[in-house]
């Protein structure tokens, strides 16, 4: 495959990860080419979608996911499957044996973030922004009292962008920590200083105050993003 066939860019590269933008529009020829490079058992989920958009999310994500995989790792397609950890959380094999490599996948509407890092805690999210929901009221099940704070102050298309923001730099460091919703999220708040508006700051879970994580609010005008990623023991000391 060309970079011009690609249905993937790179998108952002920073903090040693690697996060490429996948595009999700409809595309027929794309779709067929991405299908064909699944397993059984991806096949088998993509069959398990009833929706086309579902189904059309996975293929060209995952099969994004798989080639640049295959490149980084210097493995074929059928040689490449996936496992996962206790709470959901997707790892790579080669030939049956776990590869080591660090991903993170996140898609929402026309829009997919597949995400590559020198760690293992490593999470990326995207929210394409949707308008007219409830967001008080759904705020007040995933966030703490200074995010609600904000949040029922904002008006308009601020509460809007404000309420993406939080999810994903919520989500984002949830992927990273690997426990899924199994961790609620309104147990704990993201730090002042980005509740305020800052697009970066160190962030430590109020259970695991030792292992700082480091989240960046990636946010532009076609969809809210974040990363998140455990600070390495090096550089701790430095934030």
């Amino acid at each position: 495959m060309t970079a011009a066939d690609a249905w993937w860019r790179p998108w952002c590269e920073t903090g040693g990860s690697l996060i490429l933008h996948v595009d999700l529009r409809p595309d027929r020829g794309r779709e067929q080419q991405a299908l064909a490079l699944l397993d059984d058992q991806e096949k088998a989920r993509w069959n398990g979608f009833r929706v086309q958009d579902g189904r059309r999310r996975f293929a060209l994500c995952r099969a994004a996911l798989r080639i640049n995989l295959c490149d980084r790792l210097g493995c074929a397609n059928g040689d490449l499957s996936f496992g996962s950890l206790e709470y959901g959380k997707p790892y790579a094999k080669v030939n049956g044996v776990p590869a080591g490599a660090s991903f993170n996948v996140s898609h929402s509407g026309a829009h997919g973030l597949v995400g590559f890092a020198e760690r293992d805690e490593f999470g990326v999210d995207l929210e394409v922004r949707v308008p007219g929901r409830d967001f008080d009221g759904i705020g007040r099940f995933v966030y703490g009292p200074c995010e609600m704070l904000a949040l029922t102050a904002a008006t308009g298309t601020g509460k809007v962008n404000l309420f993406y923001r939080f999810w994903t730099l919520k989500e984002a460091l949830i992927k990273a920590l690997g426990t899924g919703f199994s961790l609620d999220p309104s147990r704990f708040e993201l730090p002042g200083s980005m509740i305020a508006g800052e697009r970066s700051a160190v962030f430590r879970f109020p259970h695991l105050p030792a292992d700082p994580f480091w989240l960046e609010d990636l946010g532009e005008s076609r969809f809210a993003a974040a990363r998140a990623c455990r600070m390495p023991e090096g550089h701790r000391a430095e934030r």
